[in-house]
């Protein structure tokens, strides 16, 4: 049924999508230390210019923090429409499917949850962090290890929709 193939799409972009930008986050703070550990004599002239190397790293990780900011606010808006197309082509594809639909729900929520209260809770912290005193730093990694626990539920969540829509496909065309 073509139901599935258009589930398994939606269901293979959405994950893909989350692993994907969980590894972008790391990598662009790591890029800042590759950055700076060997940097040409060019960048290097800079670098003196802007303080020094501590001041160059707080500035680039800065940069990198507002770019991983934008990122998942994005990300988190196409997660969004991707769960909604999602559970209307598991709602009007053929046959019971009451516990894809109810999993497909809980990782729905679980974004709006993180798009509308988690992310820009941490971004506001993460912004008086970033150059102010560590007075909410505690709130802020606490905040941090919500989401990324909310990561690995959705991941979870969404593999047991995986199994799922491949046994029903499976159980389908056994039927046929």
């Amino acid at each position: 049924m073509h139901f599935h193939r258009l589930a398994a799409l939606l269901l293979g972009a959405w994950l893909g999508g989350s692993v994907f930008m969980d590894m972008v986050a790391t990598q662009n703070f790591r890029s800042v230390d590759r950055l700076l550990s060997a940097p040409p004599m060019q960048v290097a002239e800079r670098i003196q210019v802007l303080g020094g190397h501590d001041a160059a790293r707080v500035f680039l990780r800065y940069q990198v923090s507002e770019q991983n900011r934008w990122y998942f606010q994005v990300w988190e808006r196409v997660q969004i429409a991707l769960g909604a197309v999602l559970f209307l082509v598991l709602a009007f594809g053929a046959g019971p499917k009451r516990l894809m639909l109810v999993l497909t729900l809980l990782v729905l929520v679980m974004v709006l949850l993180m798009h509308f209260f988690l992310t820009p809770e941490i971004t506001r912290l993460g912004r008086a962090l970033d150059f102010g005193p560590a007075a909410d730093r505690t709130r802020f990694w606490t905040l941090h290890g919500m989401y990324s626990a909310s990561e690995l539920i959705k991941l979870g969540l969404g593999m047991a929709l995986v199994v799922r829509l491949l046994l029903r496909a499976k159980s389908d065309q056994a039927a046929r």
